[in-house]
């Protein structure tokens, strides 16, 4: 049966032919483009029904185009934000964080099984050529299904209960995936910052495949590019996550035009890019966005003496006061948005370490209960946050239909006289002459904590804990390692705990997975172990063997499972309470505040927005394509 929210996508899907529109206008920058050949016109370039965006209709201005974005990365490796920002996806989320048609014309869903999508007649990736159902069977067939470029076969999280879709070409435009059990997270996967790639421009990277190229030809590029072997070249020529190579074709808005290594990467407008707004006018609005690399420490720094038009990673709320001031010298504005994490700085014990007896403490609940009671959260809002942040629970922020009291006060008050009682009860009553509690093996309770050291609020969070924790008996140490290093050993067993951010996505609905709340990948640092179980299908890592954590993961199983709004809502509720009533992290406050930075003139942004990697793919949902320079200002 189909759900309202299936058909209402259908809905939006409506087509809008363009003969609707007295003519198309386009940039006057596609005249300076250097092409292979030359633009057809606009119209030509468009699909036959584009996406039409109704700015008016949102409460925003339609715009007009030219003008160039300066951003500020900390790296080659962030030119990874485009395509998230750019955030064209086959459905993504509207700013009420509903699914809708965007790549794709429409789309249809029966029973949380089957799902058929129809794609634009007319769409083109940004090289001209036609956006059809062979880029889908491509992946499928070339791609997936190649031993060599895909040794474990289709992706993880197109597998349900171990078995993955059927997958079908209805014909040029429709393609079909089909599951013998419910799917009801793929659409949200769809939507993603980085979804599941299920197309690729097929027709030019044919060239790079051992299918389709001669084996002189094929050597002659392994030879170019410098790489081992066609396999190498394959997955270099193909990436879009990070997408450094200027030649492979996108359907963003932008389309990067730099070859690392470079010191600045120019994204260029998509000339066939599929939305227009209103007027008929096609976008993105802003001809060039250009990333220059700055070291990370100094970005702040550079954003507020001008040299950023739009800024929103590498800054945080310390930043805020330097960025305001500089609003008094430069043409910029500065806004806070609402950071949707469900804990802006949250304690992770490992529940699957090596040690056996920090294991079995941390695996005790009132061990994991009395840390966060000892924990002065309205002391930390205070001296950290201006007292402006929530302080909760690792929970769902207010903003999410999901929300409850209960979740966020879940052990988040501070007592620390209750915290001590459950310490004692836990059998760790004995202490050392500097008051340190023993655990049960002798040693002193002495806690080495794991930072990846990436920003400053994290230390002064630290820092109070660090003196309310010492309270009841428990001493910590920061040692500050890089990313790479500090999640090799979580997933070695090495370290006992971690600090990091909580839940990614603070403000979920009931349609979108919980697996945040379960065992399912080996990157959550609180039970790598389990997470690489469920992440293998059992072919590595171990089986929950902890009741509560197994109960979660059934309840996924559960969610997974079920046809309809009201079932997923039912199976939320039930993985939240046991969530945070179990302390699986120890959470502080949410709710934190984000700058962001925009050239004063800079018109379609927010003043105020949710901030966060999923689902709100940072400026993703806002339509920075939308985004476009007022003259008169």
């Amino acid at each position: 049966m189909m759900t309202r929210r299936h058909a209402l996508a259908l809905l939006a899907g409506t087509l809008v032919p363009q003969k609707l529109f007295a003519a198309f206008l386009e940039s006057d920058y596609i005249e300076t483009m250097e092409t292979a050949s030359p633009l057809p016109p606009v119209a030509e370039r468009l699909p036959k029904n584009p996406r039409v965006v109704n700015l008016a209709a949102s409460g925003r201005l339609p715009g007009a185009h030219g003008g160039t974005i300066r951003m500020l990365i900390g790296g080659q490796r962030d030119i990874r934000y485009m395509p998230m920002i750019s955030y064209a996806r086959l459905v993504g989320y509207n700013e009420k964080l509903e699914i809708q048609p965007d790549l794709v014309e429409s789309y249809e869903v029966k029973d949380e099984r089957v799902f058929t999508f129809r794609l634009r007649d007319g769409h083109r990736w940004s090289d001209g050529s036609e956006f059809t159902a062979d880029d889908f069977r491509y992946v499928w067939d070339d791609m997936f299904h190649h031993k060599k470029l895909f040794k474990g076969g289709i992706p993880a999280n197109l597998k349900i209960n171990g078995e993955g879709p059927r997958f079908e070409v209805l014909d040029r435009l429709t393609v079909r995936y089909t599951w013998a059990d419910p799917n009801p997270d793929f659409l949200t996967d769809l939507a993603s910052p980085s979804p599941v790639r299920l197309m690729q421009p097929a027709a030019y990277l044919k060239q790079f495949h051992i299918n389709y190229q001669t084996k002189e030809k094929m050597a002659e590029l392994i030879a170019r590019e410098k790489v081992e072997d066609w396999v190498a070249l394959h997955q270099r020529m193909s990436r879009s996550v990070r997408p450094e190579n200027p030649d492979l074709p996108t359907l963003d808005a932008w389309c990067n035009r730099t070859a690392p290594p470079a010191g600045r990467f120019v994204f260029e407008r998509n000339p066939y890019y599929h939305r227009v707004d209103e007027n008929g006018r096609q976008l993105p609005y802003v001809d060039r966005v250009l990333l220059d690399v700055s070291s990370s420490d100094l970005i702040a720094a550079k954003t507020g003496t001008g040299e950023s038009d739009l800024q929103f990673t590498n800054l945080d709320f310390a930043d805020y006061t330097f960025l305001k001031n500089a609003e008094q010298r430069y043409p910029m504005t500065v806004d806070l948005w609402k950071r949707i994490q469900g804990s802006r700085v949250c304690l992770i014990p490992n529940l699957n370490c090596k040690d056996d007896g920090w294991r079995a403490v941390w695996r005790d609940v009132r061990v994991r209960r009395a840390l966060s009671l000892a924990i002065n959260r309205r002391e930390i809002n205070k001296a950290v946050f201006f007292g402006l942040a929530q302080e909760s629970s690792n929970a769902l922020l207010p903003e999410s239909p999901l929300y409850r009291d209960s979740y966020r006060n879940a052990w988040s008050g501070f007592d620390p006289v209750r915290a001590n009682q459950l310490l004692d009860e836990a059998g760790l009553a004995r202490r050392d002459a500097e008051g340190i509690r023993l655990l049960p093996d002798g040693r002193p309770a002495k806690v080495i904590v794991e930072s990846m050291g990436e920003n400053s609020v994290e230390g002064d969070v630290l820092e109070l804990i660090r003196d309310y924790w010492v309270e009841i008996g428990f001493r910590i140490y920061v040692r500050t390692s890089q990313r790479e290093l500090v999640r090799r050993r979580v997933k070695g067993g090495d370290t006992i705990m971690t600090v990091g951010q909580g839940i990614d996505n603070g403000v979920a609905t009931a349609d979108m997975s919980p697996k945040e709340l379960a065992p399912t990948t080996d990157d959550q640092l609180q039970w790598p172990l389990w997470g690489l179980f469920a992440l293998s299908g059992g072919s590595d890592g171990k089986a929950p063997d902890m009741p509560e954590a197994a109960a979660l993961y059934e309840l996924l199983l559960a969610w997974r499972a079920s046809e309809n709004t009201a079932q997923r809502e039912g199976i939320w509720h039930e993985m939240l309470s046991l969530f945070t009533d179990q302390v699986f992290t120890i959470g502080t406050v949410n709710a934190t505040l984000q700058p962001l930075v925009q050239a004063r003139n800079l018109r379609n942004l927010p003043r105020e927005g949710l901030y966060g990697f999923d689902p709100m793919s940072y400026l993703g949902i806002y339509m920075p394509d939308t985004f476009w320079y007022d003259r008169n200002a």
